[in-house]
């Protein structure tokens, strides 16, 4: 019986158009990194998303479809894709084709080299955004790094690499994918970083605003920053 090593996660809400693309695209990138599963997991869309990866699932074996029966965020996509993971490593990717899929195995290699790392981030260069996406991305990412102080240069990249086990040992809120460095940080695990590419959205068009981004964004800092507080560290422990 073979064991599923490697588990990709994406999950997609009205991406008709990019979900199809994306996951071939996946599929190449993990042809050689052994024993494999793409999970997509349709956050409730309203458009053909779920039938176009359906109809893939004959040319893609490893192609596993899961769906919401209404939208529940991204960070619940991510959540529901890796409990049904049967692999130890978890690999996400934003659905709308933006974050390259033939950087996942560079993620892989630096996630494999390091037994003691949690979890391997990308860091988007050369972003493909607009320049008030940019602007907005880099104000948010200098107030957040001034209160957490998790280190970290671009959260909102979706390309991560983790283990299964420790990303369930997290608290979950909705949107903590936008925190997960300062999480497992917090938790004592190592997380490292690596550059990647990025992608200019083909088809469809984002599901957040500056605005709306800000305004959850701020609620949800000041409660990591009291998660934060309200840790106190590793606990060390051996039996005796």
């Amino acid at each position: 019986m073979t064991t599923t090593a490697i588990s990709a996660v994406i999950p997609v809400k009205d991406e008709a158009g990019n979900a199809a693309p994306l996951a071939r695209e996946i599929a190449a990138a993990l042809k050689h990194a052994g024993p494999h599963e793409i999970i997509f997991v349709d956050d409730g869309s309203v458009d053909t998303t779920a039938a176009e990866l359906l109809a893939l699932k004959s040319e893609i074996p490893a192609l596993r479809v899961l769906r919401h029966a209404c939208n529940l965020g991204q960070s619940r996509g991510i959540r529901t894709g890796v409990m049904a993971a049967k692999g130890e490593i978890i690999v996400t990717l934003d659905g709308d084709g933006q974050n390259d899929p033939a950087d996942i195995p560079k993620l892989l290699e630096a996630l494999a080299a390091d037994p003691g790392l949690a979890m391997v981030s990308g860091v988007r260069v050369k972003r493909q955004d607009t320049a008030s996406r940019r602007l907005a991305s880099r104000i948010g990412n200098r107030v957040r790094s001034r209160l957490l102080n998790d280190g970290a240069a671009d959260t909102g990249c979706g390309l991560k690499a983790f283990r299964r086990d420790l990303f369930l040992a997290l608290p979950y809120f909705d949107h903590m994918h936008r925190y997960l460095i300062a999480l497992m940080r917090r938790e004592g695990w190592r997380v490292d970083f690596v550059p990647v590419g990025h992608r200019p959205r083909l088809q469809g068009r984002s599901k957040y605003t500056n605005l709306s981004r800000m305004v959850v964004s701020l609620s949800d800092l000041m409660g990591v920053r009291w998660l934060q507080r309200r840790h106190r560290g590793p606990a060390g422990t051996e039996e005796l």
